[in-house]
């Protein structure tokens, strides 16, 4: 079950402006890419469920998270139907993050009342899922769309908070043109949580850049 109610993960997700997205598939190493997210400010991490096992993996990291890391909001990617959707929320997500909109899971996670990030694309694809009850809108693949597409969802729905993911990078120029924009926050994986980082074991370094990209946010959202 959810440790965190929608809206306070919603909440979370505006006041850091940062989730970053993670999978691996040995426990051990993602543990230590966990905490060295959490110790470099980052109180959301989107676990995203693309390998075998991997539901295993989370619940072992979700436990640690819960023992270990007060605070942290673990949720789940990459979720495809209500079923795996489910899977994920018994063993204790507090967001769902999918790649398209889909009723189903709009449905299963309500029924719960927790968070769900569906990936959109169309301002109709946006109006439909906030029909359903959505919060934040993924923005999916974002890179496609950049901030300019933000800027003309706003237009006509400045109540619509958005989340883009792919094509985020930890720069200041490439951060202020999506928040300017008016994003609600960020989803950033690999170019937060490097392949480098991973073959070197480098936490330290990811902890550093972590902190750097949320105290960009903060100054640029000032």
């Amino acid at each position: 079950m959810a440790q965190y109610t929608r809206l306070e993960v919603a909440q979370t997700m505006k006041d850091t402006g940062l989730v970053p997205l993670f999978f691996n598939s040995d426990i051990e190493l993602s543990k230590n890419v966990l905490k060295a997210c959490y110790d470099g400010g980052a109180r959301l991490l989107e676990f995203t469920a693309r390998g075998d096992f991997a539901h295993e993996v989370f619940g072992a990291l979700i436990k640690y998270a819960i023992k270990e890391l007060p605070g942290m909001i673990m949720g789940v990617g990459s979720v495809t139907d209500a079923a795996q959707a489910s899977l994920y929320m018994a063993l204790g997500a507090n967001f769902i993050v999918t790649p398209v909109l889909r009723e189903d899971i709009a449905i299963a996670c309500n029924r719960r009342k927790v968070l769900w990030s569906p990936g959109c694309g169309s301002l109709t694809e946006i109006a439909r899922a906030e029909e359903l009850g959505c919060e934040i809108v993924k923005l999916f693949p974002g890179d496609i769309y950049g901030p300019q597409f933000v800027k003309g969802i706003k237009g006509p729905q400045p109540w619509t908070s958005m989340m883009p993911t792919g094509g985020v990078s930890p720069t200041e120029e490439n951060l202020k043109g999506w928040f300017d924009a008016g994003v609600t926050c960020v989803g950033m994986g690999s170019q937060l949580i490097s392949k480098t980082i991973i073959s070197n074991r480098d936490f330290k370094t990811l902890e550093a850049t972590v902190r750097t990209v949320l105290d960009l946010i903060k100054t640029i959202k000032k």
